[in-house]
């Protein structure tokens, strides 16, 4: 009946076109109102069905490789970040690192006790022991003493994320430098233009540089990890040196073993840990998602107070889907395990460089 209905107002819409007595000019107009009104209406109406027929999670941990099938781009409020800028640096590292050896678990804890680099040590002199390792032993997950496995597990990540924040330390001094001069050389505005897409700043904003250009603290990344990884002995961080979980639909990455086949996403692989400390940074450090937690972090700097873990934690809620539950796993292991012992923990030099960070 409903399709009756309608067609027999279409016959006389026909009908009424075809009067002798309607003028030329009224027919065109009809007909194109008629044409415009059907090209604006179907649009919207294909956009609906199509709205309709998507699920949408949060998958806010999940936009390493910012591409999200959308051409190597995603509108982070104000800017549009690019994947090929952002993780330029990222993907260099990697391929520096292509013929890496794997040491065993014994040689690493050699290694460790011939330079006198112990976690007891660290908690009480705040000084660390430059040993940057670029894979995991296998032989991590064998650990039986929970503790031991652990601390283990630090001593591996704890350079590595100090090494991180070092080279952002060393960044946002130079941003300072930058932004107190009446002036810039043509050097320093070329460094400026290169951290602008480093960071996603489309706007070259200098304030919205200087809030996404800080670090990480120790303590929340190492709690990160340890849950993302299970201190080191999940697939991801063993065969892909994937110590964040980050996923990626266009990058190298390993596919979880229970996602559905019809599901895009992988988790994203890398030829060395550092390289996964560093994307991890800058996930947090440009992302929308995280919005919340760089302005919590840039309200401490402000106060003069020291970047809080267990603060800014409260911000990452949309890291996973588990949201606040994830947070609160976070805090556990942060408060359990004691990381922010190693909060203002310091790297000793490797070079000159970094003498000043000390």
């Amino acid at each position: 009946m409903f399709k009756k209905i309608n067609y027999k107002h279409n016959f006389n819409l026909s009908k009424f076109l075809k009067q002798k007595d309607l003028g030329t000019i009224p027919k065109i107009f009809i007909s194109s109102l008629g044409v415009i009104l059907f090209f604006y209406i179907m649009p919207n109406f294909i956009l609906y069905f199509q709205n309709e027929s998507l699920e949408f999670k949060n998958n806010s941990k999940a936009v390493l490789a910012y591409t999200l099938k959308n051409d190597g781009k995603v509108l982070d409020s104000d800017d549009v970040l690019d994947e090929k800028d952002l993780l330029r640096d990222i993907f260099s590292l990697n391929d520096l690192e292509t013929d890496t050896v794997r040491l065993n678990a014994s040689t690493i804890k050699q290694l460790f006790e011939d330079t006198d680099y112990s976690l007891e040590d660290v908690r009480e002199k705040k000084l660390v022991k430059p040993v940057a390792l670029t894979l995991l032993p296998a032989e991590i997950k064998m650990i039986e003493n929970t503790k031991q496995r652990k601390e283990f597990f630090i001593q591996i990540i704890l350079p590595l994320i100090l090494q991180e924040n070092n080279n952002i330390r060393l960044d946002r001094k130079r941003l300072f430098s930058i932004i107190n001069k009446s002036s810039n050389s043509d050097l320093e505005k070329k460094w400026l233009q290169k951290k602008y897409k480093q960071y996603g700043v489309s706007s070259r904003d200098l304030s919205t540089l200087k809030v996404r250009m800080d670090e990480i603290p120790v303590s929340l990344a190492i709690a990160q990890a340890a849950k993302e990884t299970g201190w080191g002995t999940s697939r991801f961080a063993q065969e892909g040196n994937a110590l964040f979980g980050q996923w990626t639909w266009s990058g190298e990455g390993l596919k979880p073993k229970d996602s559905d086949s019809s599901e895009g996403h992988k988790v994203m692989k890398f030829n060395v840990l550092q390289a996964s400390v560093r994307a991890y940074q800058r996930n947090l450090n440009t992302h929308s998602s995280y919005r919340a937690f760089r302005e919590a972090r840039a309200k401490l700097r402000d106060q003069n107070k020291n970047l809080d873990s267990l603060i800014l934690v409260q911000f990452l809620n949309e890291y996973a889907e588990t949201g606040e539950k994830y947070v609160e796993v976070l805090q556990k292991i942060i408060q359990q395990n004691n990381l922010k012992d190693f909060d203002d923990a310091k790297l000793l030099p490797s070079s000159k460089g970094l003498e000043s960070l000390i």
